[in-house]
């Protein structure tokens, strides 16, 4: 489950995320859309546990996502639009990867769980780069 709320974050005096709440419950699929510069990428690195937020409060999967931003990594697995160096490895091989530094038993029948469940099993073996 992911709950948000008045989720918030500046820049100086740019603001980059206003004040966004809302909640995501287990299973349900749920995206961002908005033009370039709405937030989209700083509310998934917040949500991720890679960047602090300058005010609010989101947990994922239980865990505070400011407090415990490693329990949070450890859950969610995020891939960026523009992942840097890794565009010229597979969906099935990023996936993989990503499931090894994690320490996931069964990696690849859960890397092929996952490309079936988002709907890219017939991509496993496409480059990152040709995904959109």
């Amino acid at each position: 489950m992911i709950e948000v709320e008045n989720l918030t974050k500046r820049y100086g005096q740019v603001t980059a995320v206003r004040g966004i709440t809302f909640t995501a419950e287990p299973g349900q699929v749920t995206g961002f859309l908005g033009p370039n510069g709405a937030g989209k990428t700083t509310t998934m690195r917040i949500l991720t546990g890679f960047m602090p937020p300058t005010s609010g409060k989101a947990i994922v999967a239980g865990y505070d996502v400011f407090d415990n931003s490693m329990e949070v990594r450890r859950r969610v697995g995020y891939l960026p639009e523009n992942v840097p160096l890794y565009r010229d490895m597979t969906a099935r091989d990023y996936l993989m990867y990503l499931a090894e530094i994690r320490g996931v038993k069964n990696r690849r029948q859960r890397a092929e769980a996952v490309l079936e469940r988002v709907g890219l099993g017939h991509r496993a073996d496409s480059r990152i780069r040709a995904l959109s």
